[in-house]
């Protein structure tokens, strides 16, 4: 992350997968710095910008000196996660992963297929992409609101209560199929899967 002139030394470097820029910086504008290092050819990194800036003229004036993306405060940290996943797979320094493991579990993301101990676990729809959320944040707290609106959108016309039925229903998979993996339930916060 840049801040300030030292950001602009550093991004002149070149050396960086991504850069998050806030505009409001001490000593000079963001814009300034974003500007200077559209200016120069070897200077492709991407640049998402992260800011409590969120006019369109801002937005525009951002994609139209070279920003990448652009994120406006206050913001999910999953939803930051993500647009850094995706720059970065669109500018070639993250390989897509195809494949998630746990213990002795195993997601083949490309063909939707779950393995424990090598053998075949059935997991429907919205089980199967719990399971993968869960794999993909171990020894973070997800809160039912964050699944609920990674899982079912927040254009769903069920409740948040479907989350438990969910994740119960997934446990009861994953114990019968001896998964070596353990969800644990924050009481009044949401679910971890430990790591």
């Amino acid at each position: 992350m840049s801040d300030g002139l030292n950001g602009q030394v550093a991004g002149e470097s070149g050396t960086f997968d991504l850069i998050i820029l806030d505009l409001m910086l001490p000593g000079k504008n963001g814009y300034e710095l974003l500007k200077a290092w559209r200016q120069q050819d070897h200077l492709n990194f991407p640049v998402l910008i992260l800011t409590a800036k969120d006019t369109l003229p801002d937005k525009a004036n951002g994609f139209a000196l070279g920003a990448d993306d652009y994120l406006v405060k206050p913001f999910h940290r999953e939803e930051l996660l993500m647009r850094i996943q995706a720059l970065l797979r669109r500018s070639g320094q993250q390989q897509t992963v195809q494949q998630l493991t746990h213990a002795n579990l195993v997601v083949n993301l490309a063909a939707r297929t779950v393995l424990v101990n090598q053998q075949s676990l059935n997991l429907i729809g919205k089980e199967y992409d719990l399971l993968v959320y869960l794999l993909e944040n171990p020894g973070i707290i997800l809160t039912k609101m964050q699944i609920f609106q990674r899982i079912w959108g927040l254009d769903s016309t069920t409740g948040q209560t479907v989350v438990e039925v969910y994740l119960s229903t997934l446990r009861k998979k994953l114990k019968q199929a001896q998964a070596q993996l353990k969800i644990k339930t924050v009481r009044n916060v949401g679910y971890l899967l430990e790591d």
